[in-house]
């Protein structure tokens, strides 16, 4: 029996979520992250500013566009436990989606109290970016299996696919050091800004940059080889899954986002990254996250052995 009402909720609740991370984006691209000073929860000392500057109101909105963000899935996880017995998946799922949203609220305040926004530079920044966005991927991977699993009232197998695991790993892991890389590249393009390209590339390898700058090229790097190993993998998942209209289509939905992904990043390269293209590259990155989630979850549910 499908779960309608609570697949819609969690539909959307993931939908929203997506909407308040390309808020996100725009708030840090545009140098408003310190809109509120280095207050959290307050902003700026007060709980309502008054008389705000342009990147108070941004970063004030996006505050209460995430505390909605908390709110919504905090009712998920209520309703989850209402509607679902113990040890059901969705319990499971709904649980961690509560659990890295408090996780990603966390991050976000010690980077406003530690004075990690805007234009600071500060020896912690990079890494609380970088532990926020595989948070905020850890995230979004439970929102979309609660609303996909509520939708298919499906199970797991996980029986015999340990090569299929080993894959999804590999992809896993791919995935978070290329959005880490890509956070830290987005960070130093926004802290030290070049009038054209070829500016960017003696940054890149010059030994009087800094570090940041020297680790940017890391990013086309680990994109290109994910790319690469994320388009082939999704391939040998068609041809293990000939009967799973799903898993194939999916399969078909990721390596057209990676080839999308890739055209887009170019241009974001070639265009000095201005903000508009680090959204909708940030934004793709999500969709290529979740497409690959979905492209496993239905494979997982087929209820066939792999070796």
């Amino acid at each position: 029996m499908k779960h309608n009402k609570f697949a819609k909720y969690a539909w959307f609740v993931l939908v929203y979520n997506l909407i308040v991370i390309v808020w996100g984006v725009f708030l840090r691209a545009s140098k408003s992250g310190d809109g509120c000073g280095e207050h959290w929860l307050t902003c700026n000392g007060e709980i309502i500013p008054a008389a705000p500057q342009l990147k108070t109101i941004i970063e004030f909105s996006h505050r209460l566009m995430s505390g909605l963000a908390f709110v919504a899935v905090l009712i998920l996880l209520i309703w989850a436990f209402r509607k679902f017995q113990k040890g059901e998946f969705l319990r499971t799922t709904s649980f961690f989606s509560f659990v890295f949203i408090v996780a990603e609220a966390v991050f976000g305040g010690i980077l406003v109290l530690t004075g990690s926004t805007a234009e600071a530079i500060t020896p912690s920044r990079p890494f609380l970016m970088a532990g926020h966005l595989v948070i905020t991927f850890a995230l979004l991977a439970f929102l979309t299996l609660t609303a996909w699993f509520a939708d298919k009232d499906a199970v797991f197998d996980f029986k015999n696919s340990s090569k299929v695991r080993w894959l999804l790993a590999v992809a896993v892991v791919g995935i978070f050091l290329v959005g880490m890389s890509g956070s830290t590249a987005a960070l130093s393009s926004m802290l030290f800004p070049v009038k054209n390209l070829s500016e960017g590339f003696a940054q890149d390898f010059s030994e009087t940059s800094h570090i940041l700058l020297r680790l940017r090229i890391l990013h086309p790097i680990f994109s290109v080889s994910l790319a690469v190993y994320l388009f082939f993998t999704a391939t040998w998942f068609k041809k293990i899954s000939p009967d799973s209209f799903r898993t194939t289509m999916w399969a078909s939905v990721l390596q057209g986002l990676i080839l999308l992904q890739m055209i887009v990043g170019g241009l974001t390269l070639v265009t000095l990254a201005p903000i508009v293209m680090q959204i909708i590259h940030l934004l793709l990155a999500d969709f290529v996250w979740i497409s690959l989630v979905l492209m496993a979850a239905n494979f997982f549910t087929q209820n066939r052995s792999f070796r």
